[in-house]
């Protein structure tokens, strides 16, 4: 992936690098969650994708309004529609830590529809390209909403908002795109 040093609005220099594209392979990432039994696990990409069909969208913030009442509540809404075009796994990536994923996952009753998966640094969202920078919003550094297909780890389909926009990266849109 590309790398560019740019100038932020808060006068910071830092590295943009161009966001994944279709085609390409998902970089490693390592994320936490809670399984079934309330214990504290990590999954990385390859454990996540590999051999399998995966839908993974990515949200700025846990507990947010477009978040919490749309794009998480359609991914829940239409799991069982996503089992029945191939999809192994749906799950949900922030930039929040595993227990507010956990505590959100279970207020939006996601339980064993969607995987709720903490990128709690970023490592992931930065490898992706996708960094959304709300620090002058005091919300630091978040991911821009998207919803991808990957099939074996490769990205068939993405759908990557442009800021924290929700216009492209609904479940209806990626059920719409799927093969």
């Amino acid at each position: 992936m590309q790398r560019t040093a740019v100038r932020s609005s808060h006068g910071r220099v830092q590295v943009v690098t161009r966001a994944i594209a279709v085609g390409q392979k998902l970089p490693e990432g390592k994320f936490k969650y809670f399984d079934g039994e309330g214990q504290m696990r990590d999954v990385t990409t390859d454990e996540l994708c590999k051999g399998k069909k995966v839908v993974l969208f990515a949200v700025p913030g846990a507990f947010t309004p477009t978040c919490s009442l749309k794009h998480v509540p359609g991914f829940v809404d239409k799991a069982d529609e996503f089992k029945t075009k191939g999809v192994d796994t749906i799950a949900c990536v922030s930039v929040n830590d595993a227990f507010v994923m956990a505590a959100w996952g279970k207020d939006l009753k996601a339980g064993d529809k969607v995987l709720m998966l903490a990128d709690g640094n970023g490592q992931f969202t930065k490898a992706l390209g996708v960094e959304l920078d709300l620090v002058d919003k005091g919300l630091g550094l978040r991911s821009r909403r998207y919803s991808m297909y990957v099939e074996d780890g490769m990205v068939k389909v993405l759908h990557l908002e442009e800021g924290g926009a929700f216009t492209v990266s609904s479940a209806e849109d990626m059920l719409a795109s799927l093969p």
